[in-house]
């Protein structure tokens, strides 16, 4: 404890600490006339570090006028001891920006299957590939064993989890027929890249809307069915999950090969989304 109210006076005054030493303190100017006094010597440095941390905080915010007060814990900006969890609802909403990302490498593969440009199906396999792994295997199977049942115990949104699981389903079997028209180095006909547009487009209609429906409505009403602790909990049985999936790179380690894809698309730069 010593060391931190040392600490967080030496931090609330750059270069100036407490010595054991007195020091001379300006007192209270009469008729013009400067007057100095010492502090005690009993009050040194050693009686200071038995200060409650509150009140030595106080000491170093008043010795530099200059420095804000902190704020309180609780409070925007506090310090913390540990680093904050992401929340679950956090985590399943970042998970759909990968999932908004897959979708952007799904229509510039349909543009170019369109307008014949550059063949898109290697990179349209590997976007397909990781909807399936972390979005439909991970992601969804988050939702369907956590989230959904919360809500259908507490009697909310069940209307809107039944639709959802159907959706699951469908997505399910779009994302095989996309998989199975672009693995392979064969060219593909044109039915097959008019059957897998048709897929791709059905795939981004269907969930668009069901995403934005998830992080709207679903995810908010977690947080008013499940308690304070279980809700943390939750937290860490999300991580735990996506690290014994995908390692310890996790999350990130996906984003990178999602934004691996994309350079691939010349689709990464985001300042070309920008209207002119």
């Amino acid at each position: 404890m010593r060391e931190e109210v040392q600490r967080r006076i030496s931090d609330g005054c750059p270069g100036r600490l407490y010595r054991r030493s007195p020091i001379p303190m300006m007192g209270t100017a009469k008729k013009g006339v400067a007057v100095t006094e010492q502090m005690p010597p009993a009050v040194g440095r050693r009686q200071l570090l038995g200060i409650s941390i509150s009140a030595a905080g106080g000491i170093a915010i008043s010795a530099c006028g200059s420095s804000p007060p902190k704020p309180s814990p609780g409070q925007p900006g506090a310090p913390s001891a540990e680093e904050v969890p992401v929340t679950p609802p956090e985590d399943l909403m970042r998970e759909h920006g990968v999932l908004k990302r897959v979708l952007l490498i799904y229509r510039e593969g349909i543009r170019r299957l369109q307008t014949g440009d550059q063949d898109p199906t290697q990179a349209v396999n590997s976007g397909a590939g990781i909807i399936r792994s972390f979005i439909e295997d991970y992601h969804e199977h988050l939702e369907e064993q956590y989230v959904f049942p919360k809500l259908e115990q507490a009697g909310k949104l069940t209307d809107i989890t039944t639709v959802l699981r159907t959706q699951h389903q469908r997505g399910r079997v779009l994302t095989d027929r996309v998989l199975a028209a672009t693995t392979g180095a064969a060219a593909l006909d044109q039915p097959t890249r008019q059957a897998l547009v048709q897929n791709m487009l059905a795939f981004i209609r269907m969930y668009e809307p069901h995403e934005a429906r998830e992080d709207t409505v679903v995810f908010p009403a977690l947080r008013d069915v499940v308690p304070a602790k279980e809700f943390r909990d939750l937290a860490e049985t999300f991580e735990d999950e996506e690290h014994r999936r995908f390692g310890q790179a996790g999350f990130q380690g996906v984003v990178d090969k999602v934004a691996d894809i994309e350079k691939s698309l010349d689709i990464y730069d985001l300042s070309q989304f920008t209207p002119t």
